[in-house]
């Protein structure tokens, strides 16, 4: 034997196993070239797989590499797909790889992979399964992986300006450029509003209230909810429990000093108020609400089947009575007081009253839509997703915990902006906030976002709704918040032993200033933190990025069409201008404020859209990742899904109480993730 042989048989073989995933098409006719890297050397590449095995859905392959020189210990493996002639350039989604030095050895080197693999990709690298911060790590070529995929991935993901002034986006012309791995299929159980078919053309208004029970006696037959809306819409007291429990609850907030520009005097409320109390003393009791859309004032109203709609900018003032209702008390359609801008009271006219609150609601729909919804859930999502793509590694323990909660942000809303916010889109035709008004008021809810009304328990107790025994989005979300916060310090407390180590995680550090810097235009008014000094700020933070883009976009996205489908309780335009004088119509004519049939039949078909669980929804905190699979983190989940299922139980035994239950933040109602 010559002294190359001689030292060839000494040299370790690899048994190398690759495992193609279990998923739909995830098998590929093309073939696989492999090479291994250690700390010695790099393996030439190998083709692994002869003529007569393919890649199939769920196979798995076995074969044996025998290096030519010493490896080393091994810390990386490359992968690359080659389109087979002749046949379709498939993509294949691979599993994982095992490495073993012998096919008895029990030790065995897991690589994982979980994603598709393209033949234009080239080489792609994996690393073993190990979760670390960059400062664990022990080897320089692991180390210059690592950053060598981060500055890769900031070439391909990048942030861009949708709209001067408004929180960035990521620079993605189309669906197509996201590639496969952040793309989704949601199964949808499909549009079920039958009976909207034949109304979608015709464009003149509502004949009669009558045509319109009609009309919904058809579409909402199968909606509890929707029912109760139509049965209850004129009452005051579900006037203000829909502040509180709607699809928009973050508007109501407590007074405690009267705005100057809401033209209400003590006298003018009285008699809505306990005999011998006063507006003052109320107030100073914690009792008065407001509703102020100040933000809406002075918008150019947009043009729906050829007719002029209106905004206003309404003030509404509530109280909160002995018997726990939540009741308004006064309303101001716009924001400077005049002769020509009454205040319409209860005691007002029925139609005067009605027509008042219409207005109000039409406001919140529109802030609703573009605020509450698109901004706080949506385009916020979509900056903490770009900014973890771009500056947290796949082995960081946060890029593992918050991906499944924001990965599909980037797909939903790069398709919401070539179809609801495009021209000819939703708003565009059939809101009065059209696009003008729409860019306009996407650049005011940004310079109005807080920090602190992003993070639920302050929210709730600056607005002075946490203790309201009325309202359950407050008592539901806080307890979502609560069992979330505690899930996510678990996790953290796994690899951040103390402060300094989160002061020493450039990474970390790099992660939330591109949030501040980038996403949130380093507006410091805001608060978003440019740093994170201690393991508490950090938790917070990451808290409220998982409720944002879980709970809360399930408290105001899939309520919509279950307060919208009686579309006089929530118009999504008004065309006839607002009122100046008390006095002037009658309830039948109200429904002559109402847009055309087709605008309402197109706003409510994709409504109904939006308002459907995925047939393959993942709830809240259930993770499909392989990652959650580990002792440590799996401790976690069955923590955090445990004490879930508590919150879930007690809402459910609490709804069976109530005349209408609330839902929304139910734990197993809520989405993992922002996918609609």
């Amino acid at each position: 034997m010559t002294a190359m042989n001689l030292m060839m048989s000494q040299l370790d073989k690899f048994h190398v196993t690759i495992r193609t995933s279990i998923l739909p098409l995830s098998g590929t006719y093309g073939s696989v070239w492999i090479s291994l890297v250690g700390t010695l050397c790099e393996t030439p590449p190998v083709k692994v797989n002869p003529e007569q095995h393919r890649f199939l859905p769920g196979s798995v392959y076995a074969f044996v590499i025998t290096p030519t020189k010493e490896v080393g210990k091994l810390v990386l493996l490359k992968l690359r797909l080659e389109a087979m002639p002749g046949f379709p350039d498939r993509k294949w989604h691979c599993q994982d790889v095992e490495v073993r030095q012998c096919c008895e050895d029990p030790n065995v080197d897991i690589f994982p992979c979980h994603k598709w693999i393209q033949s234009v990709d080239g080489s792609v690298e994996l690393r073993n399964d190990g979760v670390c911060l960059r400062k664990e790590e022990t080897l320089a070529i692991l180390t210059a992986h690592r950053e060598k995929a981060l500055k890769n991935k900031q070439q391909f993901i990048r942030f861009a300006t949708f709209i001067d002034g408004v929180v960035r986006c990521v620079d993605m012309p189309s669906l197509a450029a996201l590639g496969p791995n952040l793309t989704h299929i949601r199964q949808s159980p499909g549009n079920n509003m039958h009976y909207l078919e034949g109304f979608t053309e015709r464009g003149t208004s509502w004949n009669s209230l009558q045509e319109l029970e009609t009309f919904f006696l058809f579409n909402g037959r199968e909606n509890t909810f929707a029912k109760y809306v139509q049965a209850h819409w004129k009452e005051d007291a579900f006037f203000g429990y829909q502040c509180l429990n709607g699809f928009n609850p973050l508007c109501v907030k407590q007074i405690r000093i009267l705005p100057p520009n809401l033209a209400v005097t003590s006298k003018m409320v009285r008699s809505f108020l306990p005999e011998g109390s006063s507006l003052k003393r109320e107030m100073e009791k914690g009792r008065v609400y407001l509703l102020d859309y100040e933000i809406l004032d002075q918008l150019p109203a947009n043009t729906v089947n050829g007719k002029q709609t209106y905004l206003t900018a309404p003030l509404c003032l509530l109280y909160y009575n002995q018997n726990e209702e939540l009741k308004p008390i006064a309303i101001q359609l716009q924001q400077v007081r005049g002769e020509e801008n009454p205040v319409f009271l209860p005691s007002d006219s029925a139609a005067d009253w009605l027509l008042a609150k219409m207005w109000v609601r039409n406001s919140d729909f529109v802030v609703h839509q573009v605020l509450s919804h698109l901004l706080r859930t949506h385009f916020v999502g979509e900056v903490f997703c770009t900014a973890t793509l771009r500056q947290l590694p796949e082995i960081h323990p946060l890029y593992q915990l918050l991906m499944p909660h924001i990965q599909t942000t980037l797909q939903i809303n790069i398709h919401g902006r070539a179809t609801l916010l495009a021209k000819d889109g939703v708003f565009d035709k059939y809101i009065s906030c059209g696009l003008d008004a729409a860019k306009l008021l996407f650049v005011r809810g940004t310079q109005h976002l807080s920090y602190s009304s992003m993070c639920v328990p302050d929210d709730l107790r600056i607005r002075g709704v946490d203790t309201l025994p009325i309202c359950y989005y407050a008592q539901d979300a806080i307890r979502v918040w609560d069992a979330l916060h505690r899930f996510v310090e678990g996790w953290c407390r796994l690899y951040y032993c103390n402060d300094e180590d989160v002061q020493h995680d450039c990474e970390l550090q790099n992660w939330i200033r591109e949030i501040f810097m980038e996403g949130f235009l380093g507006l410091s008014h805001i608060g978003i933190p440019q740093s994170f000094q201690t393991i508490a700020e950090m938790c917070k933070f990451v808290t409220m990025v998982v409720f944002t883009c879980s709970a809360l976009h399930s408290a105001v996205n899939f309520s919509q069409l279950d307060y919208n489908l009686w579309i006089p309780n929530t118009p999504a335009a008004l065309i006839r201008p607002p009122p100046q004088t008390k006095g002037l119509i009658t309830e039948d004519e109200l429904v002559s404020f109402l847009p055309g049939v087709n605008s309402s039949c197109h706003i409510l078909r994709v409504l109904s859209l939006l308002s459907q669980h995925a047939i393959d929804y993942v709830p809240l905190c259930h993770y499909k990742e392989w990652y959650f699979r580990s002792d440590a983190m799996l401790r976690l989940v069955e923590k955090v899904q445990k004490e879930l299922k508590k919150i879930a139980r007690d809402i459910a035994k609490r709804n069976k109480q109530l005349e209408l239950p609330y839902t929304y933040l139910s734990p197993d109602y809520i989405e993992n993730n922002l996918a609609i």
